[in-house]
């Protein structure tokens, strides 16, 4: 028995790209750092918030690539100077990534009390019903 993609079905014209973003966000890092939330603010608003304790601004970069979020953070070592008896406060770099759907906009990004919170917008949707006219050839 073959496989049948979702690009690959009679009736779904023009899926192919919404089977390569499945795939690439399937093919996103599945680890858990750092933790974030999703949660949906009003009918067409989103917040992700990530727990980015120790980091600064400075440290973080938020950009928009092809139709994906990617938030990335990379702290300075300034270890070397310093001896831990235990080190249990990760300083390590992360990548997380988001994919958008059409119509999806970033907005603001505000950081506080070690939380990065990421406002994201969905455009209202136009009319569904579209009228066609028929030429005579």
């Amino acid at each position: 028995m073959t496989k049948m993609t979702l690009g690959a079905h009679p009736y779904m014209l023009g899926f192919e790209q919404l089977e390569r973003m499945l795939e690439r966000s399937a093919k996103s890092g599945n680890e858990g750092y750092p933790p974030f939330n999703i949660e949906q603010t009003s009918e067409n608003s989103y917040r992700i918030t990530l727990a980015v304790a120790g980091f600064a601004e400075d440290d973080l970069a938020i950009t928009v690539e092809d139709r994906q979020l990617v938030i990335r953070g990379r702290q300075s070592d300034d270890s070397q100077d310093r001896v831990f008896l235990h080190r249990g406060i990760a300083a390590r770099q992360f990548q997380r990534s988001f994919v958008l759907a059409d119509g999806v906009e970033v907005g603001d990004a505000i950081m506080e009390n070690g939380l990065l919170h990421v406002d994201l917008t969905r455009a209202q949707p136009e009319s569904v019903v579209q009228r066609i006219k028929i030429n005579k050839g």
